[in-house]
């Protein structure tokens, strides 16, 4: 009787952490567009994005992963600029802009458009989005709580640049830590 509470605990546990799992294996979860992004093939204006999208396992519990893409006038394609833990691992920063799929689930998880700029005022801050991203003080550094992660780098972002107007959800965690930063 006595290993009947502990029992029915790990039980509930083993559960819960298998229900967590339903992801699957990250190297096989989805990686495609949402389809929320303007094709850069027809739209010849510039576009900004923010998005959101669940956190990868039990964190997309209560915790989201947040980044930036952007498409200049006439540009065919997008930069993401966005924080990626695991890039530390082989010695890179964790930091990076790189042409990509601007609205790709973010491994299994769908994301959600937080901010949208179209045209001509996407275009003036692309730039400053742009300048903002490469002053980040934090390229190589990543902890998921408190930070820095990747909501601090879209949270940074957002300080440098008010006109983006983004405000982050509570479940950015990680995007107070600008201020609390002593920068």
């Amino acid at each position: 009787m006595r290993f009947l509470k502990p029992l029915l605990f790990v039980v509930l546990l083993g559960g819960i952490m298998m229900s967590v799992s339903g992801q699957g294996d990250w190297r096989t979860a989805s990686r495609e567009s949402a389809g929320i992004a303007p094709d850069p093939a027809v739209t010849s204006e510039a576009v900004l994005h923010v998005y959101g999208a669940d956190a990868w396992g039990w964190r997309g519990w209560f915790a989201i992963h947040t980044w930036i893409a952007a498409k200049r006038k006439d540009e065919d394609f997008y930069t993401l600029y966005d924080v990626v833990g695991w890039r530390g691992y082989s010695g890179r920063g964790v930091m990076g802009i790189n042409r990509d799929i601007p609205d790709r689930h973010w491994y299994g998880a769908r994301p959600r458009l937080l901010k949208a700029h179209q045209g001509e005022q996407a275009e003036s801050l692309i730039d400053a989005v742009d300048a903002a991203a490469r002053l980040y003080p934090w390229k190589k550094t990543y902890r998921a709580f408190p930070g820095p992660n990747s909501n601090t780098f879209t949270a940074w972002v957002a300080q440098q640049v008010p006109e983006l107007e983004l405000e982050l959800p509570f479940s950015a965690i990680g995007s107070g830590f600008v201020r609390r930063a002593d920068l």
